[in-house]
């Protein structure tokens, strides 16, 4: 993921205690023991997916584009996410392909191909990305491309069925070099942008374990709508949903 918050962080013993972005509230303990070294092999059965992603947290409604704006630590930002009509088979899941461009500045900074698929029991799997980032308009890096079944990655969990406080677990998982997390903070927050205001909001917070210091972002997402704002405390940026065109 591209953009991150920082937040203050307290360790004790094993356990980290969240102080949130927007309520002053701690967030329950996360469990931090060489989360890297944990041993993590789920088990994906094909017969076990559906053809739609319809959890309320996470919808993708095919030839739907959410436009996404705000002023981050590089610049200006202008984020379109395009669900597309394509698929593609990856263990033999077929993942709804959706297109992820960022602009800073105007100027084009990264364009991925993200696949998701839907468990029968609502779970939204992440399988992979094709991640690659520009410069003057050339491809000057593919880091953090990764897929399910390929060189030992595995498919982690974007948004769980019924999300509870405090849940834990993994996004994504390509060794040392695709490693994301999340937690559960809440499901009552409320949250304005542009588009509208919602209320019962989730929010959770979202990192790598490879980066050192651990970089954190807090994640909103509106029930019937999903991803609607990323929040960041340091320098008190904020990336909001403005704009969803259906084609």
């Amino acid at each position: 993921m591209s953009n991150h918050i920082r937040i203050s962080v307290l360790t004790i013993s094993t356990t980290i205690f969240v102080l949130t972005a927007c309520s002053g509230k701690i967030a329950p303990p996360q469990a931090t023991v060489s989360p890297t070294l944990e041993h993590y092999a789920p088990i994906i059965n094909p017969a076990n997916f559906v053809a739609v992603i319809d959890n309320p947290y996470f919808p993708l409604i095919p030839g739907t584009t959410s436009v996404y704006e705000g002023k981050t630590e590089k610049g200006n930002e202008h984020n379109e996410v395009y669900v597309s009509t394509e698929t593609k088979v990856i263990l033999g899941v077929t993942c709804i392909v959706v297109k992820d461009t960022v602009m800073v500045d105007r100027k084009l900074e990264e364009m991925t191909l993200d696949w998701y698929a839907q468990d029968k029991q609502g779970n939204v799997w992440y399988f992979g990305e094709d991640s690659k980032e520009y410069k003057d308009g050339a491809v000057v890096s593919t880091k953090g491309t990764w897929e399910a079944g390929v060189d030992s990655a595995q498919p982690g969990i974007v948004m769980k069925a019924n999300p509870t406080v405090g849940d834990t677990y993994r996004q994504e998982y390509y060794k040392r070099e695709a490693e994301d997390w999340a937690t559960v903070l809440s499901l009552s927050e409320s949250a304005f942008v542009p588009i509208s205001s919602y209320s019962d909001v989730l929010m959770t917070n979202e990192w790598s374990a490879l980066d050192n210091p651990l970089v954190y972002e807090h994640k909103y997402y509106a029930n019937e709508v999903g991803f609607i704002m990323t929040q960041y405390v340091e320098g008190g940026y904020e990336l909001k949903l403005i704009e969803v065109r259906h084609d």
